[in-house]
């Protein structure tokens, strides 16, 4: 009898049911955590992609969680939720059209069965001459000019997709053969607007690219179409030419066969309807102690949307797949030690000298879009943030290996990692640097000290198998309590730590990948200015050493356009470290010209 009457009053307490109640403890418990994880990797929320109803059920558990802990909300008007809107999706606009004339007679063409405007594509309309340019390479080095004795200046051209040599990585031309690349190469030939086909001796040569946003959806500032390539079978045989024969002609013999169209006029207009959806950034407050000290803030985030349904464009590792994205480890796992962290300060709020922000953010997987929105649109003056600590994925340790990211950003950093890992509990990884490809970065830019803490990739990252149960709960507690232990010890230093800006050293150069030369600047995803906006440079980085500063928009590099990330990524590669390259910027109302000496990777 009372064994029974000892089980139910057990019951009582730590709670019973189907829906997995437990006790809500002022530690930071493998429970709690495993807790946080299912519900926000669970498929009702179909994968928190910024914008859908998953992410806002995501956004109000968080919230209704900050709530319970007795966080003040530190959102808009008295909420826990700072919105913004983002492009969300790209359709075929209302006001597209296009029209050849050829001789005397004119074709009409239906978008989105005939053509359809692609993602880099301006909103615009031209009337011009037709000028055929093969695959549209113009290369020095490779002796190859698709532009040799063709007159493109304010011309629609029609060009290839790929190279000579198909699509494949090891050909000479692969560096040419990308869209930007083309889009770049005939922009700076001066032309009006760009066809693309797929040649008749590609697969699938009928088969147009769908428009979706993708990361590299940005206005390349000339109109972009891609065409039934059986619509530019026919044009070239009302000429008595084979555009088969052509490419076969190019391929074989490596040569271009460009020619201008006599008395072919295209008529072209263009429209992309960009569809804007909202998000929330969820922020929370505890406010310090001090009489002075609580004036200065202390940040602990992580993002907690991820890529939905995957699919072409999301960012999924199985693009070809449509399935819910759970994302456990990226980044419930990082949004539940947010959780427990907040929790656990709350629990000891009377002994905190700072102020402490809990920011969860959203649409980090769009381009770091909720923190950049954070620090322009900040709750507090930023020169009073005493640091940012991010978490993103955490939920995998293995072999007590933690990389903790942003070490070299204040002096104070060595001594604190060090004294709180005293136990050896983590074999860590410490990287210097404050940049990266989470959102402790859009801090780092606006020089805020910041660390990065990390437990690996792994072989469920951006697929739907990345799902609570693959989750290491226990070393995910260790993980929290380190960063927790890490800003508690923060908390006590009596003077603001100093912000330090970390060169990349060589060895870091040597071990990325891309082109040969490193300009250093970080860009800004949030941003929609006709340029370049850069949210800060490296130290020591060739664009540092120029004079390039946090808010410049590039807007040529080397003489030629800039209008987006893209554009600079094509540019470099053609490089080599040690040259010197004009650029050209924007800085409020002034057009500054610098001159940069381009380092080696």
């Amino acid at each position: 009898m009372k064994k029974k009457s000892l089980f139910f009053v057990l019951l009582l307490i730590i709670g019973c049911s189907t829906t997995q109640q437990i006790v809500k403890s002022p530690f930071i418990t493998p429970d709690e955590l495993k807790h946080h994880v299912i519900y926000l990797a669970s498929d009702e929320l179909e994968g928190r992609k910024a914008g859908t109803k998953g992410n806002n059920l995501a956004a109000e558990y968080i919230a209704n969680e900050f709530a319970k802990y007795g966080l003040k909300p530190f959102g808009v008007n008295n909420t826990f939720f700072q919105n913004f809107t983002f492009i969300s999706d790209l359709k075929i606009g209302k006001n597209n059209s296009l029209t050849i004339k050829i001789k005397e007679r004119i074709y009409t063409y239906e978008p989105g069965i005939d053509f359809t405007p692609m993602n880099f594509s301006e909103d615009t309309s031209i009337t011009a001459n037709l000028v055929f340019v093969g695959y549209s390479i113009s290369s020095d080095s490779l002796e190859y000019d698709d532009y040799a004795g063709v007159d493109v200046k304010n011309k629609v051209v029609i060009m290839m997709r790929y190279s000579p040599d198909g699509d494949s990585s090891g050909s000479p031309f692969f560096e040419y053969s990308t869209f930007q690349k083309k889009i770049i190469t005939a922009r700076d030939k001066g032309v009006a607007g760009i066809i693309f086909i797929n040649g008749p001796q590609n697969e699938n040569k009928n088969q147009l690219i769908p428009l979706r946003l993708e990361r590299g959806s940005m206005n390349s500032g000339i109109a972009v179409i891609n065409l039934k390539c059986s619509i530019a079978e026919d044009i070239f045989n009302s000429y008595d030419k084979n555009l088969d024969s052509i490419q076969r002609f190019i391929n074989k013999n490596k040569k271009p066969a460009s020619f201008e169209f006599t008395d072919v006029q295209v008529k072209l207009q263009t429209h992309i309807e960009r569809i804007y959806s909202e998000t929330k950034n969820v922020v929370g407050i505890l406010e310090g102690n001090h009489p002075t000290l609580k004036e200065q803030y202390i940040v602990i985030g992580a993002h907690f949307d991820h890529i939905g349904l995957g699919g072409p464009g999301s960012g999924s590792l199985l693009s070809d797949t449509i399935a819910i994205h759970n994302g456990a480890d990226d980044n419930a796992s990082g949004t539940a030690g947010l959780l427990e962290i907040a929790q656990y300060i709350s629990a000891r709020r009377q002994e905190i000298n700072r102020s402490f922000i809990f920011v969860a953010f959203s649409a980090e997987e769009l381009g770091l879009l909720g923190s950049a929105y954070f620090v322009k649109n900040p709750p507090i003056d930023l020169k009073n943030t005493v640091a940012m600590l991010n978490m993103d994925m955490i939920g995998r340790l293995r072999d007590s290996v933690l990389t903790v990211q942003g070490v070299g950003t204040s002096p104070v950093w060595n001594e604190i990692i060090a004294r709180q890992n005293s136990d050896s509990i983590f074999k860590l990884k410490l990287g210097q640097d404050g940049f990266g490809s989470s959102d402790h970065a859009s801090f780092n830019a606006k020089e805020i000290p910041v660390l990065f803490f990390f437990t690996g990739l792994h072989s469920d990252y951006h697929k739907p198998t990345d799902d609570w149960n693959l989750i290491n709960y226990e070393g995910q507690k260790l993980v929290a309590d380190f960063v927790t232990k890490i800003a508690l010890d923060l908390d006590t230093i009596s003077i603001k730590p100093e912000y330090t800006k970390v060169a990349i050293s060589s060895s870091q150069r040597e071990g990325m990948r891309g082109f040969r030369v490193s300009f250093g600047i970080m860009p800004d995803f949030g941003d929609d200015a006709k340029g370049l906006r850069i949210s800060g440079t490296r130290a020591g980085s060739a664009a540092e050493k120029a004079g390039l500063k946090a808010n410049d928009i590039i807007i040529k590099f080397g003489g030629k356009s800039v209008k987006n990330i893209y554009d600079l990524t094509s540019l470099l590669g053609d490089y080599k470290p040690g040259d010197e390259v004009e650029v050209v910027v924007l800085r409020g109302e002034e057009t500054l010209t610098f001159k940069a000496v381009l380092q080696g990777r």
